[in-house]
């Protein structure tokens, strides 16, 4: 499964083009406000359109803080570490809570493509924080053993019961969307209507850019390309969400056989997958969501990526994939498609 969200991105990036200073429109002046910085294993970047200065960087800190908190595998002491160590009593956040549902709803409607108790693969593949290990069919078959989210319930009153005390969750794959979408919570709280947030190249767009009084625009980039960036395709993007999940970034190469490992891990086979997608991109309602289904569309074949998109309105896509003659070929929803700048 693709899972692994310190994984691969293709990274969405900002086309935004916004002049400096501000703009009378028949709503008032617009003030042009950002904010950059490095969270979550990435960077951010947040840009507000608002009829005022605006002071949010301790708030949206603290937003990235919570989160870590709560779902960090890196952080010795968040609540996912702990869980993961075995201790039964922790009582989750609410945030967690999310997190857990979502995954437990995208875990049934990929058939298991998507999967967050994939965690110990992905620190045996030596794509997480514990150290990597040497695998062979017998081993990877052990871990499997205690894969599986219908292995893992979350009690009423907050507390995760594993049914193997070996099961290791991993959110990477939908924890960096489900940020966005708190910090998105965090600027309608405050009601700014015009915004664009993006974390490690995913976004979730408010509104339209007021300086320009049209849309905001944001790009895809190429995943044929390994190095630099060169821009696929551009989008409008409107109240809506866009995740993309690749990997063509991040990989390891055995130093002794020079065999590449990408970071999609099926989760029904245990082995890393280099398949013929090469990347998905989704928009949906939510971050959090279009990062899952980006992430479980790396590992689903096409036909089967196409008959979901078919039954969830809510989703569409732009999937890039190697056809059966070894040819780029790309499949977009006809929303998806409506929405490129040409």
């Amino acid at each position: 499964m693709a899972l692994l969200k310190f994984r691969i991105q293709v990274v969405v990036s900002f086309l935004i083009g916004l002049a400096m200073g501000s703009c009378v429109l028949d709503s008032g002046p617009y003030l042009k406000n950002t904010y950059f910085g490095g969270a979550l294993g990435t960077s951010y970047s947040i840009t507000t359109l608002y009829q005022g200065e605006l002071n949010l960087e301790k708030e949206i800190d603290s937003v990235f803080a919570v989160i870590n908190n709560s779902m960090s595998t890196y952080i010795p002491d968040s609540d996912i570490s702990k869980i993961n160590r075995g201790e039964s009593e922790i009582v989750v956040d609410q945030m967690f809570r999310d997190v857990f549902e979502l995954s437990k709803e995208v875990y049934y409607s990929t058939n298991g493509s998507f999967d967050p108790t994939v965690g110990a693969l992905v620190n045996a593949w030596g794509f997480g924080p514990a150290k990597q290990q040497e695998l062979d069919s017998t081993k990877v078959d052990s871990i499997l053993q205690f894969v599986g989210f219908e292995k893992v319930s979350l009690t009423e009153e907050g507390t995760v019961i594993k049914k193997d005390p070996r099961i290791f969750f991993d959110f990477n794959a939908v924890a960096k969307g489900y940020a966005i979408d708190r910090l998105a919570v965090l600027l309608d709280q405050k009601e700014i209507k015009n915004y664009l947030i993006e974390v490690g190249g995913e976004i979730v767009s408010k509104g339209e850019n007021k300086l320009k009084n049209k849309s905001w625009i944001v790009g895809i980039d190429d995943p044929q390309l390994e190095e630099g960036r060169r821009l696929k395709l551009t989008l409008q993007l409107r109240d809506r969400a866009l995740a993309s999940s690749g990997n063509y970034r991040k990989f390891r190469v055995d130093s002794i056989t020079g065999k590449k490992y990408v970071h999609t891990i099926d989760p029904k086979t245990g082995y890393t997958k280099n398949g013929r997608i090469l990347s998905a991109s989704v928009i949906s309602n939510t971050c959090a969501r279009a990062d899952a289904y980006a992430t479980a569309f790396m590992v689903m074949e096409l036909a089967e990526t196409k008959d979901l998109l078919d039954s969830i309105e809510e989703l569409e896509a732009y999937i890039i994939y190697f056809n059966e003659n070894g040819e780029v070929t790309e499949f977009m929803t006809p929303e998806f498609k409506k929405l490129i700048v040409h």
